[in-house]
């Protein structure tokens, strides 16, 4: 069951519903994070951008997932990236007093509220120990370990989780794919059985 389908009638006048459209910005990085969003329909990324223009992904927000639910309990709540609109949707929007009322009120949205918090951290974990290794082939070899096998939508999507180009993305995976290190059947990547 996603998060905000064990919000009850009263939890839901605390909070305040916002819909928007692909490509909207809803928050600027740095904005100070004054309310913790589920997406309710739609994808947003999180992502900042270099002097070069070159964008950064740090997070997608996919529907039923929170963000902003790190922030707003630290000593420093502004957002490390902007917040994106990657297609049409809505979200629910609750403060921080909002927000608490419900978690003491509602012991079924409380315990999924603290498993998809233990989710993230072992999702923020992983993209530690991914951009910690030191070559773009180590960091696809332990991200396809870690979904093997992989449905990817596209080259490019997949080069957002391994925080590399488009173009060095397409070029390592044709690589090791003729090097026999994965195999790919149409947009499914899998790891040769005797690799572990």
């Amino acid at each position: 069951m996603k998060l905000f389908e064990l919000l009850t009638k009263e939890d839901i006048k605390l909070s305040r519903l916002f819909k928007y459209k692909k490509e909207q910005i809803l928050f600027n990085e740095d904005d100070e994070c004054l309310y913790v969003g589920i997406a309710i329909k739609g994808e947003i990324k999180i992502a900042s951008f270099t002097l070069s223009g070159q964008e950064i992904v740090y997070n997608i927000i996919k529907e039923g997932q929170m963000f902003g639910n790190n922030l707003i309990f630290s000593d420093y709540p502004h957002f490390r990236g902007t917040v994106i609109a990657s297609s049409d949707g809505e979200i629910i929007l609750f403060n921080k007093e909002n927000l608490l009322k419900i978690l003491q009120s509602n012991l079924s949205f409380l315990e999924a509220y603290l498993s998809l918090q233990a989710e993230f951290s072992k999702r923020l974990n992983n993209t530690i120990k991914l951009l910690s290794l030191s070559s773009a082939e180590e960091r696809l070899l332990y991200y396809l370990k870690q979904n093997n096998p992989l449905k990817i939508k596209s080259i490019s999507s997949l080069s957002e989780f391994l925080y590399l180009s488009r173009e060095a993305t397409s070029r390592l995976v044709s690589k090791m794919v003729k090097e026999g290190k994965i195999n790919r059947n149409g947009n499914i990547l899998y790891l040769p059985k005797d690799i572990k």
